[in-house]
């Protein structure tokens, strides 16, 4: 029994410890996805230390591991409770008085054919945009049925799960279609005329998901270029989708300093999105970001619908104005530098993108 948890915590530490090693890889990268599950396991081991293991060297050598493991996943996920301060701003006005903007976000799922759990969805939550990924022709042509009084849409379906579509309300002074670091990963770069007269700019991404045997610069680069395109851009902006990546993650909050962009889920909660088919198997990997023009009216996952994610919705109202909130902190020189680096190194190759068969 004795050695039995102190191998435990010796497991919990190194779990926790691992992700701080500098590298781009997915065996790496790995261990930032399940910190709450890893949360869960490094205090159950404390206790069990606590309670079975005397106070002797190998039983206190146990407690000091599994603590340490416990304070260090602790200290990525408080930031997602309500525990922490609010980075964006709650909107506490009349819904009357500034432009809302409702958006729902979701990932279908390629190989999901239970086209009716969301196409009852749109209907119930009627958003002014509807984003959607991992479209094939099918899927698009199953929204389409519900979304026929959207009168603006932007569409990139694939048969590689890199598929996406957008259905929109407002009317796009510009839309387009980028393939930003590879030729079969699609994103959209849209500026869009709320009904009131106001624009705002909405980028959505896709990148590719991270695996065990392989690195992740693909996925970090494309997050990366992002964050330095829009990082002098000053006016309203909002950058959404399935990024792949967890909130707390390295490559995540590097994103937000770079861009300057506010994280909603800080203070408020995790929101877990990912896997939707296994309850002690989630985290947050559906994300919104927005410039301090908005403020969050509301911000909800939705039901089932099929897919291995959950969708969002959010409401934000655009203030126009850079209105309360709390500073994301500013880029380094190494923020930049490491940023700077993934991207060239990605530009250098020419592979296909990850899991582009894992749907056939």
């Amino acid at each position: 029994m004795i050695w039995i948890v102190f191998l435990l915590a010796c497991a919990c530490f190194f779990a926790a410890v691992f992700p701080f090693v500098p590298m781009a890889h997915g065996f790496v990268r790995a261990f930032d996805f399940p910190r709450i599950q890893l949360a869960l396991l490094s205090a159950g081991v404390l206790i069990l230390s606590v309670v079975f293991l005397a106070f002797e060297t190998l039983g206190r050598v146990t407690i000091a591991l599994s603590a340490t493991a416990l304070v260090i996943q602790l200290s990525y996920i408080v930031r997602f409770t309500r525990l922490w301060w609010r980075r964006s701003k709650a909107f506490e006005g009349n819904a009357n008085d500034l432009p809302i903007i409702r958006l729902l976000v979701s990932n279908v799922k390629m190989g999901n054919r239970r086209y009716g759990l969301l196409q009852d969805l749109i209907r119930r939550q009627s958003p002014d945009i509807g984003l959607f990924m991992e479209v094939d022709s099918d899927w698009v042509a199953a929204i389409d049925e519900v979304t026929t009084d959207y009168p603006h849409k932007l569409s990139c379906p694939q048969d590689t799960s890199y598929g996406l579509h957008l259905v929109s309300r407002f009317a796009f002074q510009s839309a387009e279609i980028k393939f930003l670091l590879n030729d079969d990963v699609p994103s959209f770069d849209i500026d869009m005329l709320h009904d009131d007269g106001t624009t705002f700019r909405l980028i959505a991404i896709h990148p590719e998901p991270p695996v065990l045997d392989e690195d992740t610069v693909g996925r970090d680069a494309e997050i990366a270029v992002v964050g330095e395109e829009v990082r002098d851009y000053e006016k309203p902006l909002i950058v959404t989708g399935d990024l792949n990546d967890v909130a707390w993650s390295r490559t995540t909050r590097r994103f937000l300093r770079i861009s300057h962009l506010l994280d909603p889920r800080e203070g408020r909660g995790l929101f877990n999105t990912f896997d939707a088919r296994y309850l002690f198997l989630r985290w947050p990997l559906d994300h919104i970001f927005h410039s301090p023009h908005f403020q969050l009216v509301a911000m909800e996952r939705m039901p089932f619908v099929g897919s291995d994610h959950f969708p969002m919705f959010y409401g934000l109202a655009l203030t126009e104005q850079q209105t309360g909130y709390r500073q994301t902190g500013q880029a380094s020189k190494e923020d930049l530098n490491e940023a700077d680096d993934v991207i060239k190194k990605e530009k250098r190759r020419d592979d296909d993108p990850v899991g582009t068969d894992w749907e056939n």
